[in-house]
């Protein structure tokens, strides 16, 4: 029998392409005869169009078409919402229109509202800036808590107050009698920054036309691009969606902020017939900053009652999230479903109640960011256990263990149901491998030289492989939830994986191989897979949410099943056997109790060359298709340590020590997950310290529209992790994994935010907002009160 490769650190089989630049990313391709377009983008935050000349840029050198919102009246539609959220008054959301290109009103800076095709990029430029916009600026309301004033600019006249929805979840009667009753209530009210994702690679796309079969090809930096050509079909371009073939290639790096239809690829699609040419886009960095969908901007408060024992008794939140101008795809669910479903953390809290009101601002549209709600919901939860454990005077860790559940399955009170794991497992690795012990040692010493050390917590939970379809779709989702997985095996025994997931960094082709290689005992390099193709795979649903080999890699599982279980008829029949006989393990079908067997390689070339085969019984080949939709969320967990050195004189705020213990149930391979580890935490740590998007409050304008103005963490920002895994394996997948690409990001923010303010609080000092700058904490430390005592 050959070794095992699962919880391998098999090396990455994409890497070799990545690192000698032999990937094929959008900008890559290239067709003949292609036209490159370029959008005009508002720069006013709010404005009526008065009226738009295009005369001088049509008539500009190598110009193919310009075309405005008017020329796709009635023949493009909005682009649609993934989600409908139900508010408590029984209505359905507010969905105003999404035109790809404005028409009659811009609503943030950055909307498009004209597309040059030019028959090179320059050229394009050019003539767009020769198009005349008579503008009619209108006041701009960029801030989510001032969005519902009195007064405020309404971002869609036909929505008042600016409010999609006001949504709650919970019990809010026994929230309150529970706070009636409590011995102590902690109390926090904070901002959750807006981010801009920054993917490496920017968006761009592709779209051909051929006018031979009426039929579309696009390439697309995309993470789901079967979901992408259902919606641009079926909602927005009214195609026939088997004449459209989506094709998303080598992708660098995605957090969510290409799962979503955008705009430009569905005007650039729908020109590329008018003009009968190939048409290229891609974006520049500065339009990534402008038009990319943003992530988090929440304004909350919440409050946490407790005994005095520290014995929690209820938790209670009301948000208000942030839309941007327009509805994204999967918008609506970030702040309800994917936020407030999470907010029992680890703890047995009896009773949550949570009221999230989303409103429309004069902004980039909001929607998933590596995390997507469940960095929200355990920012709010973090940060109020370690507030509280230090106004009762009690260790931040012994509060956790008092309220950690500890009996599984376990019905939280906010709809989920957790299926297994062991917190303080995780929690007591953490302590462990961060010192905790030595700290106050290390404080002291911190001391001496003039600094200010401090440590902090995070226990977080997350869900992933949001499931099952049925239960999702009673809650407003508009798709299916499931994934979806070819194994074509060939006559020599090589195999490969047609995927509806898609890889974008996370090394689908190594763990997947690895995945199969165990499954049929051969080795990895014999496995290839194949993803981001609607022509070549079937519908699959895409990556997102830490989905991919939950219920991507379970798909794949029971399609190789299949496979096994055609292989061991056709080694029945070869050895002369009973089916239920044949046995199949390390890569050889035997018979049982015998010494009669066949390599799996034979019996594939025995599918393939059916000589002397009951043709009658079977059928030729070996290729079977898996669909697969989960029972329920798998819920990786974990416990984050952050230790931090403080310059009084600067406020600079130093990560010294980061410890992460996560629970990802089954690892297969532990190179790949540290890494994702990693990056999540370079992530989490930069919102905390260093990334906000800040919009001008009476313009509207973009301040933080570059990498000049956007900090985002480098290498020396970052300490040298500790990190280490704990194992509880997912009950209800065959593989028992959980998913592990977002847990950095979800942990981190509340781990450093709690360390900084643990460093700060006998000074006085309660609560800083994010993220934590040196500019923030300086101004922190000169406005400090008096000192009111130790740390707990």
């Amino acid at each position: 029998m050959s070794a095992s490769v699962l919880g391998q650190s098999v090396r990455r089989k994409e890497d070799y392409r990545f690192l000698t630049g032999a990937g094929t990313y959008t900008d890559d391709v290239s067709v003949p005869g292609q036209l490159y377009a370029y959008f005009l983008r508002s720069p006013h935050a709010h404005a009526r169009i008065r009226s738009i000349d295009t005369q001088a840029a049509r008539a500009a050198p190598g110009v193919a078409a310009v075309f405005v919102g008017a020329d796709l009246a009635g023949q493009v539609n909005g682009l649609p919402c993934g989600w409908l959220i139900t508010g408590l008054d029984g209505q359905p959301m507010k969905e105003p229109p999404h035109p790809p290109l404005a028409q009659g009103k811009v609503r943030y800076v950055g909307d498009a509202l004209a597309m040059v095709v030019a028959a090179s990029l320059d050229q394009a430029k050019d003539a767009a800036e020769s198009i005349a916009v008579d503008y009619e600026v209108l006041p701009a309301v960029v801030d989510p808590a001032q969005a519902c004033a009195p007064g405020a600019p309404l971002v869609h006249d036909e929505v008042p107050a600016n409010t999609c929805y006001v949504w709650g979840l919970g019990d809010k009667a026994a929230v309150d009698a529970a706070f009636a009753q409590a011995g102590h209530v902690t109390t926090l009210a904070f901002v959750n920054n807006r981010l801009i994702p920054n993917a490496i690679e920017p968006r761009a796309a592709l779209a051909q036309y051929s006018r031979g079969d009426d039929s579309y090809t696009l390439h697309v930096t995309s993470q789901n691009p079967h979901v992408e050509r259902l919606l641009m079909t079926a909602f927005v371009l009214n195609l026939p969606e088997h004449k459209v073939r989506v094709i998303a290639p080598d992708v660098g790096g995605g957090f969510g902020s290409k799962i979503f239809l955008y705009p430009e690829e569905t005007v650039l699609t729908w020109a590329a017939r008018q003009v009968n040419r190939p048409i290229k886009w891609t974006a520049e960095r500065s339009e990534s900053f402008l038009a990319d969908a943003h992530g988090r901007d929440h304004v909350t408060r919440a409050e946490l009652a407790l005994t005095k024992d520290g014995k929690f008794l209820a938790l209670r939140v009301h948000t208000t999230a942030a839309m941007g101008a327009y509805l994204s795809t999967f918008a609506s669910c970030i702040p309800t479903i994917l936020y407030a479903t999470l907010l029992a953390g680890q703890y047995s809290t009896p009773r949550i109640y949570c009221e999230v009101t989303a409103v429309f601002t004069h902004t980039a549209p909001v929607d998933a960011y590596r995390g997507a709600g469940r960095p929200e919901a355990t920012y709010v939860v973090e940060r109020l256990v370690e507030t509280a454990a230090r106004e009762l005077k009690i260790d931040p860790a012994e509060i956790r263990r008092r309220n950690f559940i500890t009996q599984f399955p376990y019905q939280t009170p906010v709809a989920l149901c957790y299926d297994t794991g062991n917190y303080p497992a995780t929690l007591n690795e953490a302590l462990r491998l961060a010192d905790v012990a030595g700290f106050e040692s290390r404080r002291k010493e911190a001391e001496s030289r003039g600094k200010l050390r401090g440590i902090g917590y995070s226990a977080y939970i997350e869900a992933c492989g949001l499931a099952p379809s049925n239960v999702a779709g009673s809650l407003g989702a508009r798709a299916g939830l499931f994934e979806a997985a070819e194994v074509r095996v060939h006559p020599t025994g090589k195999v490969t994986v047609f995927t509806g997931s898609h890889s974008h960094g996370q090394g689908h082709e190594t763990t997947f191989a690895q995945v199969v290689a165990e499954r049929l005992g051969s080795s990895v390099e014999d496995v290839d897979v194949v993803h981001g193709d609607t022509g070549r795979i079937v519908f699959g649903m895409g990556t997102y949410g830490s989905r991919s080999l939950a219920v991507g890699g379970t798909a794949i599982v029971r399609a190789v099943d299949k496979v096994i279980a055609k292989g061991k008829k056709i080694a029945a029949h070869l050895l002369e056997a009973a089916e239920g006989d044949i046995e199949f393990a390390g890569g050889k079908f035997t018979v049982a109790g015998t010494d009669r067997e066949l390599p799996f390689a034979q019996v594939a070339l025995s599918a393939y060359v059916p000589h002397n085969y009951p043709l009658d019984k079977l059928e030729p080949g070996l290729d079977e298709t898996a669909f697969y939709d989960p029972t329920n969320f798998t819920f990786p967990a974990g416990c984050h340590i952050c230790e931090v050195e403080i310059d009084r004189a600067t406020g600079e705020t130093r990560i010294v020590n980061f410890t992460a213990v996560d629970d990802f149930g089954k690892v297969v391979n532990p190179m790949i997950v540290e890494g994702q580890v990693h990056g999540g935490l370079a992530q989490g740590i930069g919102q905390a310290l260093l990334e906000a998007c800040v919009y001008d409050r009476e313009t509207g304008q973009l301040v933080t529209g570059s990498l000049m103005d956007y900090a985002l963490p480098r290498s020396d920002d970052l300490p040298s992790f500790r990190v280490a895994t704990q194992e509880t394996p997912c009950t209800h997948n065959p593989l028992g994994v959980k998913g592990c690409g977002e847990a950095g990001a979800i942990g981190a923010p509340a781990a450093v935010m709690n360390a900084i303010t643990d460093a700060l609080w006998p000074l006085g000092i309660r609560d800083l907002p994010m993220p934590a700058t040196p500019q923030t904490v300086w101004r922190a430390l000169q406005s400090a009160p008096k000192p009111r005592g130790t740390r707990a």
